[in-house]
């Protein structure tokens, strides 16, 4: 995991379906994905809040948990839909590297989304790993977390 992969919103740009896509090159692999390096190598702030939020759109604080609104009404919406969909918080990321710290929050997002099977990363978006379960996806293109 690196720290230039956490955006100010908290998301983890790591486990993201469009980062793993590129990391693991699956156009090569006979995919169609849209590919992205992460909102902070982009040159973005992040691409669910600049666009409501001046300190994260002008780049004024490195973490929605600089601000005294924090979490504001945006932050909360989207951190409900990834904790209900996604198995992931950006509230509580957030939360974690203000208490912890990035390098231990670093540490153990890395173990999180770990894959048991190869130890490349797993997504987020699908709880899949990009760099083994490609046939999975390759039946189901719009692939989801399983059933719990």
């Amino acid at each position: 995991m690196k720290e230039q992969l956490i955006a100010l919103c908290g998301m983890n740009c790591g486990v993201c379906v469009s980062y793993l896509a590129m990391k693991n090159e699956l156009n090569k692999k006979g995919f169609a994905r849209k590919y992205c390096p992460g909102c902070k190598p982009r040159g973005k702030n992040c691409t669910f809040m600049a666009d409501q939020c001046d300190l994260v759109g002008k780049g004024l604080v490195r973490f929605c948990f600089e601000c005294g609104k924090f979490p504001c009404r945006r932050l909360k919406s989207l951190d409900k839909r990834y904790r209900t969909k996604y198995h992931m918080s950006m509230i509580e990321n957030l939360e974690f590297i203000k208490e912890h710290g990035m390098e231990r929050f670093l540490k153990e997002e890395a173990a999180k989304w770990r894959c048991p099977e190869c130890g490349e990363q797993i997504c987020c978006h699908n709880g899949l790993c990009l760099n083994c379960s490609l046939d999975k996806l390759r039946q189901n293109r719009k692939y989801r977390w399983e059933e719990e």
